[in-house]
């Protein structure tokens, strides 16, 4: 008995209809990159692992795809030493910032600084599958690398907003910068441990304050130090209190205010930009990712429970790791497949997506298909999708193909209109039906598009 065919675990198929709602995410996002002058670039699937390890820190580099050497791997393997580095040279890649800064230095040549691009492939994580959390999933990142100037944080924000006014989803986005986060572990006595807080702290949505302290306990921190940390974890009201509060808590910090001015202007050029959707300084956001240096960002749905949907941040020497030092960056990444979820979920997609043509032609035969043909290419050359049916079949079995893949019109041109030189057009959620002169290519646009 053969084995029922499967998926591995985090990973999905997407049928035509899935993927009409997909691309609806990624044109609109790929739109508005480009309003912003972001040029697209792609970079492949596996990647050295020279390229990958330790940039994402001790977690992150468990959850990397390695890949075998091709041949016979193990040949000469020596089994006393680890296995993994002698057998896997290449790996799939965990996110695509890595990747771009090994673009960067490898094309520096090619391009002009400040260099802004996006991109819009899937990366591999070796996660454990859950509701939002995927193996394979989709990310669509826009960075600028080349310049320091927050005005860059500023149009990630700013493209934040409008992708997500366009989708119609309500987000709020939380901002940080992982300065203050390194003044806070200089101000509580551990400055070597600020990797250990970051991580910690980077759990609090999820496992709560009193299990992010007893981990920061379990990594060496004193109860004192994580007394020090709570406030903080905790602290409300607006963002000028905020920000009064931790100037006090980290005066002895020139790190921790640097990070605090960061947030200052960044949060000035939001105001004047006129931005509307909700910013909130949160001390708690940490992003796990080793590379950041500066403002983080953090964008979660506001009426639809899910993780993360968008998030980023700056990183001031990404690239200096492959040879090309002081190149500082700023980015940010959508999560395609959380925010397909989110859509789903809140039934915001367009109820016009179609994964199907717009058009179908019946198939009353072989002298009939020979009227038709010159008529769908005329219509298909306008843009129309357009596709006629295969088989001279009966024609209810013709109507319910149309049904089922949502097809709009239906054109049935017999040996009496082939007779006419007519076209004969009608709107099947209506009933309302139309003839055409076979020659009335834009009275058929008309009808088709609803303006006729």
């Amino acid at each position: 008995m053969s084995q029922k065919p499967s998926i591995p675990k985090g990973t999905r198929d997407f049928g035509p209809s899935q993927m009409a709602a997909r691309n609806y995410i990624f044109d609109t996002i790929r739109t508005v990159f480009k309003t912003y002058g972001y040029a697209q670039i792609e970079t492949p699937a596996m990647e050295n692992l020279s390229t990958l390890l330790g940039k994402y820190g001790e977690e992150g580099d468990k959850l990397l795809y390695r890949i075998l050497n091709s041949g016979d791997a193990f040949a000469e393997v020596d089994f006393d030493r680890p296995l993994a580095p002698q057998v896997c040279e290449k790996g799939l890649r965990y996110d695509l910032t890595v990747p771009f800064a090994r673009f960067v230095v490898q094309h520096q040549g090619e391009i002009s600084f400040p260099f802004k691009r996006f991109q819009i492939q899937p990366v591999w994580r070796a996660d454990r599958p859950q509701k939002g959390r995927y193996r394979e999933f989709y990310q669509c990142d826009v960075d600028a690398i080349g310049s320091r100037s927050q005005l860059c944080e500023l149009e990630l924000v700013q493209i934040v907003e409008k992708v997500f006014s366009l989708l119609d989803v309500r987000v709020c986005m939380k901002i940080n910068n992982r300065k203050v986060l390194t003044g806070l572990a200089e101000v509580c006595g551990f400055p070597d441990k600020v990797v250990d807080i970051t991580v910690a702290i980077d759990k609090l949505d999820k496992i709560g304050l009193d299990a992010v302290c007893a981990e920061l306990l379990e990594k060496g921190l004193t109860a004192q130090a994580v007394e020090c940390l709570k406030p903080v974890l905790l602290l409300e009201g607006s963002f000028e209190d905020k920000l009064e509060s931790m100037r006090k808590l980290l005066a002895s910090s020139p790190e921790g205010l640097k990070g605090l001015d960061e947030l200052d202007e960044l949060f000035g050029l939001i105001r004047a930009a006129g931005v509307q959707m909700p910013c909130q300084m949160d001390l708690s956001l940490a992003r796990g990712l080793n590379y950041y240096t500066g403002a983080i960002f953090e964008v979660k749905a506001l009426d639809w429970q899910i993780g993360s949907i968008c998030g980023g941040g700056r990183y001031d020497n990404l690239t200096g790791i492959f040879g090309l030092p002081d190149m500082s960056g700023v980015g940010v990444s959508f999560g395609a497949d959380r925010i397909y979820d989110v859509l789903a979920g809140l039934d915001k997609f367009p109820e016009s997506l179609s994964s199907g043509a717009d058009l179908l032609f019946a198939n009353m035969g072989r002298a009939e298909l020979e009227y038709i043909l010159p008529v769908a290419a005329a219509l298909r050359s306008e843009g129309v999708s357009a596709e006629i049916y295969p088989d001279s079949s009966k024609l209810k079995k013709q109507f319910d193909y149309a049904d089922r893949k949502g097809i709009k019109f239906l054109s049935i041109c017999g040996a009496d209109e082939a007779a006419a030189g007519t076209v004969q057009l009608k709107k099947l959620s209506t009933g309302e039906q139309r003839g055409f002169d076979k020659q009335d290519i834009p009275g058929m646009l008309a009808f088709l598009s609803g303006l006729a």
